[in-house]
């Protein structure tokens, strides 16, 4: 055991780990004879010789190399540490977590709609999820000339083309433009998809895509907001005199302004109006008795000849006209 003094035992481990980091690449290092690998929950440790896949450790823990490890690599499984070296392989690192990431448009996106020539601005914000899923085209596409690989580089590739997605899926189908939240979950999955399409190559695939909300300019938004409110009311007449109401019983409306007439003679009419209606409920409610009474004993209250006042008979005692 004398020829190994000197030799120190070799710890692989992710030595720098972040959060944001999918992959990270120990390697141009000698694992030597007693060297342990040393695997943390969430991570996935992959062996690599010459650029292929040795083999994949899951389980964390602590391993020895020469003993846990090397019997199970595929191409490595007779290789006997020598007195003095030992073996060069690299050993890439991958974060096997559901990697969340908030995503905003920078700039508006001018959609086309009939209703504006230029093109109606919208912005967005939500959030997508990802994480890695295979291992081959990963190391293929990516970790063969890369060191490590963060969160930051796939937040600018699928924020690249975001913008076009947004617009196609916006536009198919004719949706309602000024409602576009309530195509929110339609718009998300279609994007979802073809997101998904762009990186899966990559080794990566995207699991969730949601749209927190859409934004229209101030402008927009006021004429979205007062269309509601007309729909509300259902009548746009009632609308102006319920508004017209409110500003002067708010005070509002005051002085001697067109509003504030208008206002005034809108209200006189609905006065004139209701006593109207109340001045002709009460007389029919004053006829009713005259014109039942007539109409019971069938003897009219007035001669029809010569307009004498009749009481209970069957002739006109002014000038005898027969009255039934």
């Amino acid at each position: 055991m004398a020829f190994f003094k000197g030799q120190w035992a070799n710890v692989v481990e992710w030595e720098e780990f972040r959060e944001d980091m999918i992959f990270w690449k120990w390697s141009n290092r000698e694992i030597k004879k007693g060297s342990k690998l040393m695997i943390r929950p969430g991570q996935d440790a992959v062996f690599l010789y010459n650029g292929k896949i040795e083999g994949i450790f899951q389980e964390e823990g602590e391993y020895d190399i020469e003993s846990q490890i090397i019997p199970f690599l595929s191409t490595l499984k007779g290789f006997k540490f020598g007195f003095n070296s030992g073996m060069r392989a690299e050993v890439l690192f991958v974060n096997t977590k559901e990697f969340v990431v908030k995503w905003g448009t920078k700039n508006a996106i001018h959609i086309p709609t009939p209703q504006l020539p230029g093109g109606l601005p919208i912005r967005a914000n939500g959030t997508f999820t990802f994480k890695v899923h295979d291992y081959i085209s990963l190391i293929d596409k990516m970790a063969g000339v890369r060191d490590y690989y963060l969160v930051e580089d796939v937040k600018l590739r699928i924020t690249s083309i975001l913008d076009q997605l947004l617009m196609k899926w916006i536009s198919k189908e004719g949706k309602d433009m000024f409602n576009l939240q309530a195509n929110a979950f339609d718009i998300a999955s279609g994007i979802r998809e073809d997101l998904d399409m762009a990186i899966i190559n990559n080794g990566m695939t995207i699991t969730d895509f949601n749209v927190m909300s859409f934004n229209y300019p101030e402008e927009v938004q006021k004429m979205i907001t007062k269309v509601a409110s007309h729909g509300m009311v259902g009548d746009l007449n009632k609308y102006q005199q319920i508004s017209m109401v409110d500003g002067i019983a708010s005070g509002k409306v005051k002085g001697g302004g067109a509003a504030s007439d208008m206002a005034g003679m809108m209200m006189g009419m609905n006065m004139a109006n209701q006593m109207m209606q109340n001045m002709n409920q009460k007389q029919n409610k004053v006829q009713q008795p005259s014109d039942s009474s007539s109409s019971s004993s069938g003897i009219p209250n007035f001669c029809p000849n010569c307009g004498q006042k009749i009481e209970k008979a069957n002739f006109c005692s002014n000038c005898g006209q027969k009255l039934i």
